[in-house]
């Protein structure tokens, strides 16, 4: 949701849940960094963990915010090239509009996966409603495969209803939103390697364990609640990003809840790119030169950004139109 930037920064860069036998080896904590809140876009309050100078590096993972979007807030129109952009709302709803033509509302438990590819512009907005709380949810930056850089851009909406939920214990419940979770694939088949679970733990000494590809990148963010990871015996605690070994020895991670109430998370993997990362705001390239023509191509609506030049957000106007004044 990040709108602009002034600084060049650069970086080299099947899941089931089951019952499992003891000789099953977990995956452990590594670092574990707090969300701080922050504003970003047009007045909105965001917790960034990963694109924070604490954890800069994790490929292919740009940025993850969790967001707060109150009356007056949003993000207006703006632009993206080189990644992937995914939206999961917890409360309230989202408007999307972009100029490739697609338009749409997500709420709760819904989800919205754009791949910029070589170019796309949009605004995404808050639509508050009487007696609800106010729009929340996580944003997840990803960046793409080089060869995938230069693609159309791409766009799915998914409602809640869609993405089809496991339940492997009375108190362990896990929406599978891409990749696989107790025999079930996620609605999602995302461009690169990408897998997205929501876990939910109802009660004190609730557990179950993930398996996990090799050699990929895993995180959790935690949501509410407290969790133990791996058997270690430290407690991790809700707005914490836990990045997790990477051992080719280690099937999985378990997880298990280490207090009273509802304990709820993204656990979250991704296929490592080899490849140079240079992000100038919402431009994600693979060298400096490159980010320089994003920005030289956006300004001049050419190679992707040509429907840029006319196009404005019916969703963004009134909060455009009051910066402006």
């Amino acid at each position: 949701m990040q709108i602009c930037s002034r600084a060049i920064s650069t970086f080299t860069t099947p899941i089931l849940f089951r019952r499992t036998m003891p000789t099953q080896t977990s995956r452990k904590v590594t670092k574990s960094v707090f969300a701080i809140e922050q504003k970003e876009g047009a007045g909105a309050v965001v917790r960034r963990s990963i694109g924070s100078p604490a954890l800069r590096n994790l490929t292919p993972f740009l940025m993850l915010d969790h967001f707060i979007i109150r009356k007056g807030a949003g993000f207006p129109d703006h632009p993206h090239r080189g990644q992937s952009t995914v939206t999961y709302m917890l409360e309230g709803k989202v408007q999307h509009e972009d100029f490739a033509g697609h338009t749409g509302t997500i709420g709760p438990g819904d989800l919205q996966w754009m791949v910029a590819g070589k170019g796309i512009m949009h605004a995404e907005m808050p639509l508050h409603e009487e007696g609800r709380p106010d729009p929340q949810g996580l944003q997840l930056w990803i960046d793409l495969p080089a060869k995938d850089k230069g693609i159309e851009p791409l766009y799915q909406e998914m409602s809640s209803s869609e993405i089809t939920t496991v339940r492997p214990s009375p108190d362990v419940e896990i929406s599978v939103i891409s990749g696989e979770s107790h025999g079930e694939k996620g609605v999602v088949r995302p461009v690169g390697g990408c897998w997205y679970l929501d876990f939910k733990l109802k009660s004190k000494g609730a557990k179950v364990f993930q398996p996990l590809p090799k050699g990929w990148t895993s995180f959790i963010y935690l949501l509410s609640g407290a969790l133990t990871v791996g058997g270690q015996s430290e407690v991790q605690n809700a707005f914490h990003t836990l990045v997790l070994s990477a051992d080719d020895g280690e099937d999985g991670v378990w997880l298990e809840a280490a207090e009273d109430g509802l304990t709820r998370g993204v656990l979250i993997a991704g296929e490592p790119l080899k490849q140079h990362v240079v992000q100038y705001g919402p431009f994600v390239t693979t060298s400096v030169d490159e980010a320089r023509q994003a920005v030289m191509d956006f300004q001049n609506a050419q190679n992707g950004f040509e429907r840029a030049k006319h196009w404005r957000s019916e969703i963004g106007k009134p909060l455009t139109n009051r910066m402006v004044r």
